[in-house]
């Protein structure tokens, strides 16, 4: 998942103009980003050294030209050194097989799936999604602040990252009887964790229009 990373940060550098509040420290805190630049990775990027992995010949989907580049892949230590022609201490022949970053579904309700994370894992990963950022809307409107931490555990070692934004209205609306009512106070502690990365789609755009000010707490403790 990691030889995604670039196309990862595009995204989340754009996400907030769908609709949902990225918080500010989102990526000092989140994993997008987790390694350091070494002499090792200079170096084979340049064919002074060989990579720890080339996959050779293989049909590279550039998501930025929109073409298809014949050519090799360069790993070193999990990263993407370059593309290209190289060498590696290990070298997989990927003539006539596609590579391409894996695929960011960034928006889903994870429960609503109506299958275990780790299902819903087997489904999606074989399909190129690696990556879901989800609003666990549905679990908190039965289970409350307990639904979101029972997701965030379930979630938390799987291979597909799984990232998480955190539900604005609990109950959706002032007519609905949920199972919990969750305020500013009780979303704010979900930001310490690392794959917490936002608030939610805004549902109370009537609330927002007439300055609520429990939504204007929401939308602001995800700023701070």
């Amino acid at each position: 998942s990691e030889m995604c990373i670039r196309d990862r940060c595009n995204f989340l550098q754009n996400y907030s103009a769908g609709g949902t509040m990225i918080n500010k420290n989102v990526e000092r805190r989140t994993i997008i980003m987790n390694k350091k630049i070494s002499e090792k990775l200079i170096h084979v990027a340049n064919g002074r050294q060989k990579a720890d992995l080339v996959l050779k010949n293989a049909s590279i989907v550039n998501v930025f030209t929109e073409d298809i580049e014949i050519g090799d892949v360069a790993v070193v230590d999990g990263m993407i050194a370059g593309i290209g022609i190289y060498e590696g201490v290990v070298e997989k022949d990927m003539t006539g097989k596609y590579l391409c970053p894996g695929f960011i579904d960034g928006h889903i309700h994870l429960e609503s799936s109506m299958v275990a994370p780790t299902e819903f894992e087997k489904a999606v990963l074989p399909h190129g999604t690696t990556a879901v950022i989800t609003d666990p809307h549905e679990i908190a409107n039965v289970a409350g602040c307990e639904g979101i931490e029972f997701m965030l555990r379930y979630t938390q070692d799987m291979t597909l990252d799984v990232f998480f934004v955190v539900p604005s209205c609990v109950p959706s609306t002032g007519l609905d009887e949920a199972g919990a009512c969750l305020e500013a106070a009780d979303i704010e502690p979900f930001y310490e964790n690392d794959r917490v990365i936002g608030l939610a789609e805004m549902m109370n755009s009537f609330g927002v229009n007439q300055a609520d000010p429990a939504i204007l707490d929401k939308i602001n403790v995800t700023l701070e």
